[in-house]
């Protein structure tokens, strides 16, 4: 689905009243906003099944969310289904070649396939409306504090270290020898905080999430699950494809999507940010710091 379809409106109808719905229909809502897909393949007793609820469940979330019953909930679903333009056959014809190349070639081609599959399923769900508006509300802050713990640490600080070149006001959190809730401690509604976590989230980015919005903060929350606590309590909430044929949980979509982020920041800033940058770069070569020209 394209969030340009009056099915992803639908999905955010449904994020809003998460709080509101039963444990059971959030189990509904939870399944719902995993697999939107499905959705609009499935009958109410199928969704029901799989969400592990009764089919009343799932027919009294979809009244809540303003339909009149689950029929009416998921035409909307369909609509996006038939109006889908992807066509895969290259793709899929390059990836059988090379899952035959060698004894390698099956993990080779997993592992390439599913990248790709991420990139298309993170991508089709975000419009560049919702990127310009995170992009405006990240330049309008005072200072921006990008928050990932594990994996994600060095996701954020390397998103961070690319902002440096031409912006000073952002900052990789949490800082050596802090928690992420004392490096908000002063932060305010002038600033910003751009959080990322996935399954199993981490309760350290939830915890900040908490912080940030009762100071006021603008949050930009980066998940892998619109069910995901980050995505509902964020501003600017975006959903990335994590799947992995390995044991880890692929980085590919997160980095490609606060690298996107960091282009519609810079095309939103202000005229001087090129002059910036090119100073930087400038300077580190005046002491060296480039080796035969290249940048890094």
């Amino acid at each position: 689905m394209n969030d340009t379809n009056v099915s992803f409106s639908v999905l955010e109808r449904l994020s809003g009243e998460w709080e509101s719905l039963t444990p059971e229909a959030q189990k509904a809502a939870r399944y719902v906003l995993e697999n939107p897909r499905d959705v609009g393949v499935s009958t109410v007793r199928e969704i029901a099944e799989a969400a592990q609820v009764t089919p009343n469940t799932v027919v009294r979330m979809a009244r809540q969310v303003g339909f009149e019953g689950y029929d009416d909930f998921r035409a909307p679903f369909r609509e996006a289904i038939r109006s889908g333009t992807a066509k895969f056959e290259d793709r899929a014809r390059w990836l059988q070649d090379v899952a035959k190349s060698g004894d390698m070639g099956a993990l080779y081609a997993d592992a390439i396939g599913s990248a790709i599959k991420n990139i298309e399923d993170t991508f089709a769900e975000i419009s560049t409306e919702r990127l310009v508006s995170a992009a405006r509300a990240v330049w309008n802050c005072r200072q921006v504090f990008t928050l990932g713990v594990g994996v994600n640490n060095a996701n954020a600080r390397n998103f961070t270290y690319l902002a440096s070149t031409g912006m000073v006001q952002f900052h990789a959190i949490p800082r050596p020898g802090t928690s992420a809730i004392d490096d908000l401690a002063f932060a305010d509604a002038q600033d910003g905080l751009i959080a990322i976590t996935c399954k199993p989230y981490r309760s350290e980015v939830v915890a900040a999430i908490d912080v940030a919005r009762e100071q006021g903060m603008t949050i930009v929350g980066i998940s892998d699950s619109p069910a995901s606590p980050i995505i509902r309590k964020a501003d600017h909430g975006f959903v990335v494809a994590a799947d992995s044929p390995q044991f880890f949980p692929s980085s590919v979509t997160t980095i490609l999507l606060l690298e996107t982020l960091l282009s519609f920041v810079i095309a939103e800033a202000s005229d001087d940010i090129v002059d910036r940058v090119e100073r930087f770069h400038r300077r580190r070569h005046e002491l060296g710091i480039y080796e035969g020209g290249t940048d890094d």
